[in-house]
């Protein structure tokens, strides 16, 4: 179960990277503002992780267990990173994707922002793709 977990989070991120490349050409240009906004990850699992940005500091579930940042997010260059992401310490089932998921986290350097789709890169690679949420 856990491997096919993972393996849904990594097809995620190959899939997403070969159908959006529309807005690869977005990356590291000027971004609609994400303050003040919560977002779901866009995958067909079961317990999605969630991401709620607010002023320099970001935040959510991992699927399991909830987790905090300090966050730099540069709206003018399309900049975002979170490092040292602490969590609540909960044991459960799927903590192999929970891990990858804070793991992939903490590699992020920028963002595409639309007003319904949050996508998250390391340079020119998608890793994570989110939907708001209402």
């Amino acid at each position: 179960m856990k491997k096919l977990l993972l393996t849904s989070i990594l097809s995620l991120t190959i899939v997403s990277c070969s159908t959006r490349l529309g807005n690869a050409s977005k990356v590291g240009k000027a971004q609609a503002p994400v303050t003040g906004t919560q977002w779901v990850l866009a995958d067909d699992i079961t317990n999605k992780p969630t991401l709620i940005i607010e002023q320099n500091r970001i935040s959510g579930n991992a699927g399991c267990n909830n987790y905090f940042s300090d966050a730099v997010i540069d709206t003018s260059a399309g900049n975002f990173s979170a490092k040292n992401i602490g969590s609540t310490r909960k044991m459960c089932n799927n903590m192999t994707s929970e891990t990858s998921y804070i793991s992939v986290l903490q590699e992020v350097n920028k963002y595409v922002a639309t007003e319904t789709t949050l996508e998250l890169y390391k340079d020119n690679l998608l890793l994570l793709k989110f939907n708001k949420q209402q």
